[in-house]
């Protein structure tokens, strides 16, 4: 128990470094200016048609896409810049714990991090449609007219009729927002893990791999390169469906009932063993991390 209080200790630390530091300012706001920009497509198609939006429709519809979730996952690197989280406070929970309490320490601030930052996209997407939109877990009629007349297609909003027709609304932005939190936690603790092993440059140069290797493994990546035939094609979406974290983390590359693609349940599954290995791999990393606290800030 008093480990477990230590741990939770060192990331309140790292909590409080957050206090007028101008780098956690700027990326909140690169957040808000991100959702703004992905969300305005939505927002402007119901304004021209004078229809209504559920509250949670902008963020559904904006992070149902992959190319929305890499965006916004990029920006964690922004937040995280800072890692392994060294400050003037490191040596002295160092002294008085372990190197595994501290780093362990370091995970649970990561992980409410990034569901506090997951959390505050959430809240901007509804805040940006507001006044367009009700709280009635119910679908709303411009979800209808992108979902089946094929407009969601035009207007590059992915609007899928299966969506429609297999959740609710609040549903679905639950799922939505626990595949993208599983793969922002799947990226920084990757992330910190490299950091630790072999530093900060690796640990950038990790996530850079780990985003291109999403964004390449896409179907319309795919498809764009090699113009591949219908049958071809699709054992191509179904292969890199279960290849690819980004895939993993986008709602409509999902199994619903009637194709190969991975269900959801097995999509969390993934998230959390890879998260999990993240841990281990950063626990080990830790044992022979050499520490330098030149410089670091009160």
């Amino acid at each position: 128990m008093k480990k477990i209080k230590q741990a939770f200790s060192v990331a309140a630390y790292n909590f409080r470094q957050w206090r007028g530091n101008p780098r956690i300012i700027v990326t909140f706001a690169l957040a808000f200016i991100l959702c703004f920009l992905l969300s305005d497509k939505a927002v402007n198609f119901a304004v021209e048609h004078n229809t209504t939006m559920q509250l949670v429709e902008a963020f559904i519809w904006t992070f149902g896409d992959s190319n929305s979730i890499l965006l916004s996952s990029m920006l964690l690197v922004l937040l995280f810049a800072d890692m392994p989280f060294l400050s003037s406070g490191t040596p002295f929970y160092l002294v008085r714990t372990s190197r595994k309490v501290w780093v362990t320490g370091q995970m649970l601030y990561t992980i409410a991090a990034t569901l506090l930052y997951l959390l505050f996209i959430l809240a901007s997407t509804a805040l940006i449609c507001a006044r367009q939109s009700f709280s009635a877990n119910m679908w709303s009629p411009t979800a209808a007219i992108l979902g089946y007349s094929g407009a969601g297609q035009a207007v590059a909003l992915p609007a899928l009729v299966k969506t429609l027709e297999m959740s609710w609304p609040y549903q679905c932005m639950a799922t939505i927002f626990l595949l993208m939190l599983g793969y922002a936690l799947t990226m920084v603790f990757i992330m910190l893990m490299f950091n630790l092993r072999y530093g900060p440059a690796a640990g950038v140069v990790s996530v850079f791999l780990f985003s291109v290797y999403g964004f390449l493994l896409r179907p319309s990546t795919i498809d764009a390169i090699f113009q591949l035939p219908d049958e071809l094609y699709y054992k191509a979406n179904v292969a890199v469906g279960w290849l690819s974290p980004l895939n993993h983390a986008t709602y409509h590359m999902h199994n619903f009932g009637y194709d190969l693609l991975p269900r959801l349940w097995q999509s969390f599954a993934i998230f959390g063993v890879l998260i999990v290995l993240g841990y281990i791999g950063a626990a080990r990393a830790i044992k022979t991390y050499n520490f330098s606290f030149t410089g670091t800030e009160g």
